[in-house]
Parts: structure tokens; sequence; C-alpha cells
């Protein structure tokens, strides 16, 4: 066997700065973060007391190595990787292996994967040109890359505006994704984000929650007034040269290629905060046709009317989104155990339940409360639940006790997605796998 400093020191080759160094808050540190496991570990245990559960046994090294690079990598380990790791004696070698993993290109690789899903980011946005998506898909890459906080990066594609080819300002994208349809965009945006379900409002009362027609429009005036930079000097043009010989000359087919490729991908301001009726409006706190502003109805409550500066809609709301906000912080949570434990917190993932109606209240607000002191690093938070005993729990081989959510009982059994499979299939056929590039991937089919 070999000596247990070599090992580690392979294990743990070609990892970045530590944690610790990435952040001056305390609550970073490597220690930090265990405690942090430990207590999450703590109100767990109380729920299998209260509930008479008996305790999972904690799996062996062999599945907490293969669960742990399929969770936090995307793929399975090298043979190179497993071996360093099977071999440590180090009692600490499950909390380096975490470490390793949460610096891995992987990690970045397998996030990226997860926040393009959540998005709906797809290589092209109309007409099948990648022109129109790569400034945003590049946004999401390198937010991931650089692990920029979770509110930061919400807020950034929220308050977007200006020209998705200048550098750094990909997250327009986020609107030229749902071109055309802002309404069903703001929708997302709730869902996403807030775990609040807007879709029915926009036609009608919901029937199955709160939220009424008008709630849903209020919201929407602040997103609203999306239009292209000098969209009416394009506008004219068109109107003036909209012929079919025109689009086939050279200066046409320049033309048009300038608007689907530049103009396109540009965003006027930060929101109009007002918004009108729409012409089969139904209910009586409100006529059809009638401009009506911006007002939020959970967490802080503001009106778009109280901004001193027009055009900044957006802004305030992306404010008022991620600041102090119970909604963000419990979904961004919720989201979290999900993919490392593989079942939310509660049923389903992207809607907002009160700490009171969870199975833990206590474990709900030390989760909520984690997440805002980490300043919304998910990276530092995924590594708490790594480190975490629940996640080294064996499966439950029964059906869930607790109905609603997680039943607590380390990682669930499911189906690897179609990422998981290629890079898992990747790394059968290449040595360091994290560090061949996609036409090297593609050569290996």
């Amino acid at each position: 066997m070999m000596n247990n400093k070599i090992l580690c020191a392979l294990l743990l080759s070609g990892l970045a700065a530590p944690l610790a160094a990435q952040s001056s808050k305390d609550l970073k540190t490597p220690a930090a973060l265990k405690k942090a496991a430990y207590n999450v570990d703590k109100y767990v245990a109380e729920i299998f007391r209260r509930k008479k559960l008996s305790v999972p046994k904690v799996v062996d090294d062999p599945t907490f190595l293969r669960r742990s690079f399929l969770v936090a990598a995307g793929r399975i380990p090298t043979l190179e990787e497993a071996s360093s790791f099977l071999e440590i004696e180090d009692p600490a070698k499950r909390e380096m292996l975490t470490q390793y993993l949460l610096q891995s290109d992987g990690y970045r690789s397998h996030m990226q994967n997860y926040v393009f899903d959540l998005l709906r980011a797809k290589d092209n946005n109309r007409n099948g040109a990648e022109a129109y998506a790569a400034p945003y898909m590049h946004f999401v890459q390198q937010s991931v890359a650089k692990n920029t906080p979770w509110d930061q990066f919400a807020h950034s594609l929220v308050s977007a505006k200006g020209i998705a080819w200048e550098d750094g300002n990909g997250a327009v994208g986020y609107y030229i994704r749902d071109k055309g349809m802002p309404l069903d965009n703001l929708a997302l945006t709730m869902q996403i984000f807030t775990g609040e379900r807007l879709e029915c409002a926009q036609c009608h009362d919901s029937p199955t929650n709160k939220w009424e027609r008008m709630d849903f429009y209020e919201l929407a005036a602040f997103t609203h007034g999306q239009r292209e930079i000098n969209d009416g000097v394009w506008n004219r043009a068109m109107r003036s040269y909209n012929d079919e010989d025109f689009r086939r000359s050279d200066i046409g087919r320049l033309f048009y290629w300038l608007r689907d490729n530049i103009h396109y991908g540009t965003l006027a301001d930060q929101g109009a905060g007002r918004i009108k009726l729409p012409s089969d409006y139904q209910y009586k706190d409100g006529d059809p046709g009638e401009m009506v502003g911006g007002r939020t109805h959970f967490g802080k409550k503001i009106r778009s009317s109280d901004r001193r500066d027009s055009g900044k809609s957006r802004v305030e709301f992306s404010d008022w989104m991620t600041k102090d906000n119970p909604n963000f912080d419990y979904i961004a949570v919720n989201r979290m155990w999900e993919r490392v434990m593989g079942s939310p917190l509660t049923y389903p993932v992207d809607v907002y339940v009160k700490p009171e109606k969870t199975a833990s209240p206590s474990l709900t607000s030390y989760l909520t409360r984690l997440m805002v002191d980490l300043d919304y690093d998910l990276r530092a938070f995924q590594q708490v639940l790594l480190l975490t005993k629940t996640f080294q729990f064996a499966t439950n081989p029964n059906p869930s006790t607790l109905v609603g959510g997680d039943d607590f009982h380390g990682r669930k059994i499911e189906r690897l997605s179609a990422e998981q499979i290629w890079d898992s299939l990747v790394t059968l056929v290449a040595e360091k796998p994290d560090s061949i590039s996609r036409l090297e991937q593609y050569l290996l089919q």
C-alpha cells in the first residue's frame, strides 16, 4: 500500500485555493463548514427521534466515493481517483474528497448544466442562430466558474440592460431568451427564484393559490417595457425596406443580419414600472386598458411609483426579489438540498413553503439562515451538505415515512442524467476527463 501522505497529495493535486482563502468570512473556513454540517445533522437527528425512526447506517467508502462524484462532479471517478481515495486510511479523507470535488472542473461543468436547465438556456434562441445565445451561455458559465453569489447572479439577470455582446453583459440574454413573451418571463422568474406560481393568474384569478389577476399585472409592471435600443429607427427602416427584392440584395442581407445578430440582442432600459391591463380584463378592481403601477405582495412591500428614477423598475424589482426575501432564501435552499440529497425538503422544489409547515421548522430556519450567512455561496452551501452524515446515510429501501418531502435517508436512488452518463463514459476512456476539451470528447465517439 502506498504511503498515506503520498495518497493525500495525489487526491488533493490540482486543488485550487481552499474555500477559507476565498472569503474573509469565518463562516467559510473548513472548520466552520464542518461545524455547520454537524448542526444540520443535529436537526435531522431530532426528526428521527420525534418520528421514532431507525437511524440509517452510514455507507461504505466505495458507495460514498461513487455518490459524491456523481453529485458533485457529474461523473464516476477515474481509476486513479478511486484508488487514491480507497487506499487512504486518514479519517478525514471524506472531507478531503468533498473539497477536491467542489474545486474541480467537473463540479463547474456539472453546475453549469444545472443552471442551464434551471434557466431553460439553449444554444440558439431564434431561427437556429447561435449568435443570440452565445453571450448569455458564456455569462452563465463564467458566473459558475467564479462562484458568483446566487443573489448577485439572479439580480444581474432580472435587472439586465444594454447590449448582450458587450463584455460581461451576457445577462441580457435572460430576457432575449423569452423575447416577445414578457408576461411568461415574469411568471417563470417568480417560479424560479421565489417559488410562487403565477401562470394561471395571467388570465384569471388562480383557483389553486392566492394569486389574483391584478396581482399578476402589478408584478409584471416592474419588468414591462422591454424593447431594443434605438428600436424606433430600426422599426421605421423595416417598414421602408420590407420587400422581397431588398431582402435578396447584398445590402438587404447585411441589413437583416445586423438586425438579427446585433439589434435583436439589446435591451434599452430597466423597466417602465407601469403596464396596461389587457382588453379582456374581467374583474371589478380594474378596467380593460387601465394603466397600473408595479406593486409587490409579499416580503418588503414596494410600489414602482415610489422610485425616483424612471426606467429603473427592474432594478427595484431585483432588489426586492433578492434582498431580505424569505421566498428567495428558501427556494435557493430547497434547490440545493434536492441537488445534493436527491429529494427536496418539500415538494415541489420550486414552491415556497413556510418553515412551520416543513418536516422540521428548526432545520428549515437554520438552513435559510446559513444560506444568507454564507452570502448565497452555493458551492460553500453544498459543501456543508456533502459533509453531513445525512448525505452519507444509506438510501431508504422503503417508501418515505415523511409525506411531502425528504425522508432524510441519504441520497435517493435515481437514473443518471444524460450528461452524467456521457461524462462517465468519457471517464472510462480518458485518464483526466475534466481536462480534455469538448472537441476531444467529440472525437472519442
